[in-house]
């Protein structure tokens, strides 16, 4: 064993490097606490969208409705029409008047897909004001 015994004449020497070790420590911390709760906060739900218990705003006098019904093909008021001709029988239903309200419906089973579908379609016919319908002051699961 050997023992260095400090003559008078040495001078402590200060360090001035940082110790890096407690930072590197903090930061693989915090770096695990990230990785954990990321995941969490993007969690995929599934969506089933109720019926609303709003006020409903009063339809005008005549309302224009497109409907989708459950086969997917369409409807403008009571006559069924197809996809191409949805534009000119709106533009005769509202008179060639590309600022009144296309009311949309679709039935419960038509998928999110169809429904955007039609909807591309009125906004490239010019019909930009489009109110979707659904069923007033339902309890959810109750049958109208």
């Amino acid at each position: 064993m050997g023992i260095r015994i400090r003559h008078a004449s040495e001078t402590v020497k200060e360090v001035h490097d940082i110790n890096v070790t407690p930072f590197i420590d903090v930061m693989l911390v915090l770096l695990v606490i990230f990785m954990v709760t990321a995941p969490l906060t993007t969690v995929s739900v599934p969506v089933d969208l109720p019926s609303s218990k709003a006020t409903p705003v009063p339809p005008p006098d005549a309302p224009v409705f497109v409907t989708i019904k459950a086969d997917r093909t369409l409807a403008l008021g009571e006559d069924t029409v197809t996809a191409d001709g949805l534009s000119p029988a709106l533009a005769t239903a509202t008179k060639g008047n590309k600022d009144e309200r296309i009311f949309l419906r679709a039935d419960k089973t038509v998928d999110y897909g169809s429904l955007m579908g039609v909807m591309d379609r009125l906004r490239s016919a010019g019909y930009l004001k489009v109110a979707l319908v659904n069923l007033q002051n339902q309890e959810e699961g109750s049958e109208p």
